[in-house]
């Protein structure tokens, strides 16, 4: 077992987490792209978008998103 790999018991937790992450990012990422073609004004920078988009709401909105998405694609996984 190289050192990068999980143990075996880990595995369908790292699975989980990344799969989780990955959503997470998809919602950041169409967030970012929604903030820059809304507003396309002089002076909007990734930094100001970013603050915009990056908060608890968002946070959670995009966790729980995530949970229900990743939850629903286990279940299909499965039954096909």
């Amino acid at each position: 077992m190289s050192p990068l790999t999980p143990p075996p018991r880990l595995k369908p937790m790292w699975r989980v987490v990344v799969e989780v992450a990955f959503i997470v990012f998809l919602f950041y990422a169409n967030l970012l792209m929604g903030e820059f073609t809304r507003v396309n004004g002089q002076g909007k920078t990734l930094a100001f978008a970013l603050h915009d988009i990056v908060t608890p709401a968002n946070f959670l909105i995009a966790l729980i998103g995530a949970l229900i998405g990743y939850t629903i694609f286990e279940f299909l996984r499965r039954k096909l």
